[in-house]
């Protein structure tokens, strides 16, 4: 699981990638591609680790990648190193901008090259589809016959594929073509403190179904810096509820589909990324391959009731709200978790 970070020179994008990550991509000359990880926020883990104090705290995080790519080659660069990324963050700069338009104008540029790219694709594809007689398609090209041309014709009216509406079975079909703009997108717009509404604006503007997020660069590194003792009563006196970056961040990460369990103890409160709708024995696998292979029942409650139950796993139990739970069940979003395998 990896998010890259796209965006025009001078966007604001490294500055976003730093203030997530901690990691300096602009200070790394020479290196076309700098990977970081940041931690996602959340304040049910923030609980659990007040509650347990434990020796070791390892919160759920999110890879993101940042292509430091200029002149003439930074299309192939970016090609190069985010081929495999499993989403984007596009970073708009709206900070230099007067009105949304030129808003509109920046995002759709480098939104434009990766659907003209897309596009070559399907048409490259369809070309050689129509050297095969109809009667010698495989599965998979018979259904990449009926799918491509809606998809062709959606790129040609400038339109990701994102929002082609597909079935399970279609989606899977098209998994091998690793089009750039039918991975989910999170559209950042840099904006100074005198245009916070250009973001809004901006969303209404381009009318996708991308989540847009505003955020002011400058402001953003100035709380990323600051102690965490400090950090509340600075963001009170600003009037802001949280930090944007950590809306990013945690948008990022629900953009992928993913959710998070716990488990929990003295020697450490740990947050294990999993798919949505994960089965049990393959949320256990996060742990262990052993844990699924010999998975036998899971030990659950959710956080919500382990909250009401006075944040012990004792009352939990006792009150009914840990539970035994089989191979069918589907982990939900912050269950605490403890496994029982035999292997």
């Amino acid at each position: 699981m990896e998010i890259g970070i796209l965006g025009l020179k001078q966007s604001g994008k490294s500055t976003i990638f730093e203030i997530m990550t901690g990691v300096r991509s602009r200070e790394m000359y020479g290196e076309p591609c700098v990977r970081g990880v940041a931690s996602v926020p959340d304040e049910r883990f923030d609980t659990l680790v007040q509650i347990f104090s434990p020796a070791k705290v390892s919160p759920a995080s999110v890879p993101f990648i940042d292509v430091n790519a200029g002149g003439e080659s930074a299309w192939e660069a970016i090609r190069q190193n985010l081929s495999s990324a499993d989403g984007f963050v596009h970073i708009v700069d709206a900070f230099t901008a007067e009105e949304p338009s030129e808003v509109v104008t920046r995002y759709r540029k480098l939104a434009d090259e990766l659907i003209f790219s897309d596009l070559v694709v399907v048409e490259n594809r369809l070309a050689r589809l129509e050297k095969i007689p109809k009667a010698a398609l495989k599965p998979d090209e018979a259904r990449h016959a009926v799918i491509l041309p809606k998809a062709k014709e959606l790129l040609e009216a400038g339109t990701p594929l994102r929002e082609l509406v597909l079935t399970a079975e279609e989606r899977h079909a098209l998994r091998g073509f690793a089009f750039w703009t039918m991975r989910p997108e999170l559209v950042v717009v840099n904006v100074r403190d005198d245009n916070r509404s250009f973001a809004e604006e901006f969303a209404r503007q381009i009318g996708e179904k991308s989540p847009v997020i505003g955020i002011n660069c400058m402001l953003e590194s100035e709380i990323a810096q600051l102690d965490p003792s400090d950090r509340d009563e600075f963001l009170k006196s600003m009037d802001i509820d949280e930090p944007a970056f950590e809306l990013i961040i945690r948008t990022a990460f629900s953009l992928l589909g993913r959710i998070c369990y716990f488990t929990v103890g003295e020697d450490e409160v740990k947050a294990w990324v999993i798919p949505e709708n994960s089965t049990a024995p393959r949320a256990a696998a996060a742990i262990h391959k052993d844990f699924e292979r010999g998975f036998i029942k899971a030990e659950v409650a959710s956080y919500d009731d382990f909250i009401k139950c006075g944040a012990t796993l004792g009352a939990a139990k006792s009150s009914g709200k840990l539970r035994l739970e089989g191979k069918e069940y589907i982990v939900q979003d912050g269950d605490i978790i403890s496994f029982r395998f035999n292997v």
